[in-house]
């Protein structure tokens, strides 16, 4: 099993990766990115992890940013949908598929 980024997922960690090196420096920076990494390697093993939503998609947090990550699980793997900070709107991200 395997994981696939929503080109909006992409996105998302992009601008996490611009505000923390912008604001903290790239030291934060990779470390946000070591754990994005963490936590997709997480739930390819345990698909099953994260705590079910809507539409069939799991939500997990990571465990030192306040980020989650939505995802749907797939028979071929896991599809991250959305990488989303916790103060953004519940909805964001939603119509990703």
């Amino acid at each position: 099993m395997t994981f696939s980024l929503h080109p909006g997922a992409e996105h998302d960690i992009a601008d996490a990766l611009d505000f923390y090196t912008v604001q903290a420096g790239p030291l934060v920076a990779q470390r946000f990115l070591s754990e994005f990494e963490r936590v997709a390697k997480l739930l390819v093993e345990y698909p099953r992890f994260g705590t079910p939503t809507t539409r069939g998609r799991r939500v997990f947090p990571f465990r030192i940013f306040p980020y989650s990550i939505v995802y749907r699980v797939l028979e071929t793997g896991v599809r991250i949908l959305v990488i989303r900070h916790h103060h953004k709107k519940p909805g964001y991200g939603g119509a990703r598929r």
